[in-house]
């Protein structure tokens, strides 16, 4: 035979990581919602709408009898009589195409027009592989698209809006459907979907990428602040029991490695705040909570030891938490030492740990 070739493999352009052979390559979140099933795409898109819309109601219907209506945004006080927008949340393999849809378009005419509810005042589909280019066109092209509906409204719509009976496009409905507004139907594309899920607590969880640059945590403030009051009330009786004498403020401290260890904890305990406020829109609701009970499952053992007094309990503790190994949790990559000390005075603070027995 003729005219083979010995197959040769391309010579290696990256260093294979452990990442990377424990997971494969990354998958581009474009190409991971279009992997969804059916239930995955509308947890994903529930996700999408809770955040995006925060301060809006936001009500979803599912099932046969939606009459055209998956999820409804409502402005304040509004309902399906006031301003409300709908967004279609198409499942489909394909990018959607103008017979994907025609059903859709005539329920709202025909439910909008029998009094169910007022038109929204925006009609949008979403799909995981985004709006096909017909489609795309049509919905850029009002006029068209209403044409283009009514010519098929005997093959798509007819006998599907209702299972009660056939829908006639004639008389009253026929005059409602050439006077609707066709520019309140659009499309969103997959990217911009995405872009928007960035608002949801479950956007690393679903597509990776790291967590953004922490900013600096402020130095914290000269006077106690009413959050701190248990941690530092806990601090002063571990100070006390080390010095056999009653501390109530960090003049009582006395001498200068109590008074810095004292402001290295607040230091802590600051920089732990700052830790849980930067995650929470960041990580699904709990993830802080979780990484809180795990240093405490580290360090109550050694918390439990005895100690000559309560100070060197709070050195202990804080260091047993130091040196924990924590890999499970999402936030420990970029939870530093400081965190983790500031941990055990939040864990303080909810009467967790005691430091004086």
């Amino acid at each position: 035979m003729h005219g083979y070739q010995p197959i040769v493999l391309p010579p290696s352009t990256t260093v294979v990581t452990a990442q990377q052979v424990t997971g494969g390559p990354p998958i581009l979140p474009i190409a991971r919602i279009r992997l969804y099933s059916p239930d995955e795409w509308e947890a994903f898109t529930n996700e999408w709408a809770h955040y995006f819309f925060e301060g809006k109601e936001v009500v979803r219907f599912s099932g046969a009898g939606d009459k055209g209506v998956d999820i409804a945004v409502f402005e304040p006080g509004q309902d399906f009589i006031g301003i409300w927008d709908s967004y279609q949340c198409k499942h489909y393999d394909n990018p959607l195409r103008p017979s994907d849809i025609y059903v859709e378009l005539g329920k709202v005419l025909w439910f909008s027009f029998s009094g169910e509810y007022k038109a929204p005042r925006s009609y949008t589909f979403i799909a995981p592989s985004g709006i096909g280019t017909k489609l795309n066109n049509l919905l850029k092209n009002p006029a068209k698209l209403k044409q283009e509906l009514i010519s098929n409204w005997e093959k798509h719509c007819r006998k599907e809006i209702t299972t009660t009976g056939d829908i006639l496009l004639q008389g009253a409905f026929l005059a409602y459907v050439n006077a609707f507004d066709f520019t309140i139907f659009k499309g969103k594309q997959p990217l911009a979907l995405i872009d928007e899920h960035k608002k949801s607590p479950y956007h690393l969880s679903r597509f990776g990428g790291g967590f953004p640059a922490r900013p600096a945590v402020p130095c914290p403030p000269t006077d106690i602040e009413a959050n701190e009051t248990k941690y530092v009330e806990q601090l002063y009786l571990a100070y006390a029991d080390h010095l056999k004498k009653p501390v109530t403020s960090t003049t009582d401290l006395g001498k200068p490695p109590l008074r810095e260890h004292f402001s290295r904890q607040r230091e802590a305990f600051y920089q732990a705040e700052a830790l849980r406020v930067f995650v929470r829109d960041k990580v699904e609701p709990g993830t802080f909570e979780r990484l809180q009970d795990e240093i405490y499952a580290g360090v109550i053992d050694t918390h439990d030891d005895d100690y000559e007094d309560g100070y060197k309990r709070v050195v202990a503790v804080t260091k047993a938490a130091q040196d924990m190994s924590i890999t499970a949790n999402p936030i420990a990559p970029i939870a530093q030492t400081q965190d983790r000390r500031g941990i055990c005075h939040q864990l303080a603070n909810d009467d967790k740990l005691k430091w004086t027995r």
